[in-house]
């Protein structure tokens, strides 16, 4: 039986790893649980699974958390708390899947601890890929990829083709604003933004998909997690969301990774790695794949891909900056403080004021980002003021 600690219990991933967890009670048990503010569904998942180690964001919910686990249960909060259930207790595998950049510190504890860790937390390798992938390797762990489009990767690569490999494609569902004029962008409201064609996501990320921000943060996590030169990777426009990931070779071969646009296979893969699931999808027929298209990316309407791979190729804090600015201008129009359009350009100008520093050092990434927040903010500020 695998024993499973999950950072990010009640968010999306978070959940749907339980639901998997749930359906398979013979393979898995749950052994630590941390979440945010959502204390009723946290409670929901302490009572069904029972972990040994729990954690809050909030010192004053432990109170409330201590109520509902009995006292054999550790009960932590913060930031130690998620090092906690990212190291402590009985764990054959960490599901980093909180949002943001908190995530970084408790997935970089895992991997110290030397525990295996399936990574949801795209923040952590956009702005600590090197530091992490080095730790990995020192400390012989396996980190497996959670996104669809890595896990796609991931499960197509073998190391025998990797020097005839001519180039990784990364698919994207062009988001809700695909054929929606750039002019009209200025108009578009949070609710539309949230409204993704094909997948059902948290806010955060569902934002970054529809300034494909988010496409952006999958090059950089393809050239951590694969080793894999930035321009050997490129962006296709997918709108069915079947086909995940392409890699090119110098033959003139293409070899695809193709699936239902459904989270929880790419999750139950790294759940069960090497074994598989079955999930109960129905056998596959004709007409689920009758309808593949693939369209070039408009970079002139979403330049943000573009933006996040000349950080990748900057090197040092710029990826720490690019993805702190991001955090902020998104938040800020999910409050409705800014327009859509404000997004991307409050995140280059940010990038702008930026002196760069060494990213193999956790304090100088803890300093960009903390930088990057306060500069991303006045900027906000100084935007709304006008």
């Amino acid at each position: 039986m695998k024993k499973i600690s999950i950072l990010g219990s009640t968010g999306s991933i978070g959940s749907q790893t339980l639901e998997i967890i749930r359906r398979f009670p013979e393979k898995f048990e749950v052994t630590a649980l941390c979440a945010g503010k959502n204390l009723d569904l946290l409670a929901k998942q302490i009572v069904e699974f029972s972990p040994e180690i729990v954690s809050v964001t909030r010192k004053e919910d432990l109170t409330k958390l201590k109520e509902i686990t009995d006292s054999k249960t550790k009960t932590y909060y913060g930031e130690q708390g998620n090092i906690a259930v990212a190291t402590e207790g009985d764990c054959d595998l960490v599901i980093s899947s909180m949002v943001g950049f908190p995530g970084l510190v408790p997935t970089l504890s895992a991997i110290k601890a030397g525990r295996n860790v399936a990574i949801a937390n795209k923040e952590s390798l956009v702005v600590a890929g090197e530091l992490l992938i080095s730790e990995a390797e020192r400390k012989d762990v396996t980190l497996l990829p959670v996104d669809s489009e890595h896990s796609a990767i991931s499960q197509t690569l073998l190391e025998k083709d990797r020097e005839f490999l001519k180039r990784v494609i990364i698919t994207a569902s062009g988001g809700p604003f695909r054929k929606t004029p750039k002019k009209d962008l200025e108009k578009v409201t949070v609710a539309e933004a949230l409204r993704h064609p094909t997948w059902k996501m948290g806010n955060k990320i569902t934002i970054d998909s529809a300034t494909l921000m988010n496409k952006g943060f999958e090059i950089i996590e393809a050239r951590w997690f694969f080793n894999i030169p930035v321009e050997k990777i490129s962006i296709w426009i997918h709108p069915q969301s079947i086909v995940h990931s392409i890699l090119e070779y110098v033959d003139g071969s293409f070899i695809t990774h193709l699936s239902a646009s459904d989270m929880k296979i790419p999750i139950a893969h790294a759940l069960s790695y090497p074994e598989r699931l079955n999930l109960g999808h129905p056998t596959a027929s004709p007409n689920d794949l009758s309808d593949i298209t693939f369209e070039e990316l408009d970079t002139d309407k979403f330049d943000a891909p573009a933006m996040a791979v000349e950080c990748l190729s900057i090197g040092g804090t710029y990826p720490a900056v690019l993805n702190a600015a991001n955090e902020v201008a998104v938040s800020a129009f999910l409050d409705e403080k800014i327009k859509f359009t404000d997004i991307i350009p409050i995140v280059r100008e940010t990038l702008g004021y930026h002196d760069n520093l060494d990213s193999g050092c956790l304090d100088n990434i803890l300093e960009a980002d903390r930088w990057s927040r306060s500069t991303a903010a006045r900027l906000i500020d100084s935007l709304i003021s006008q």
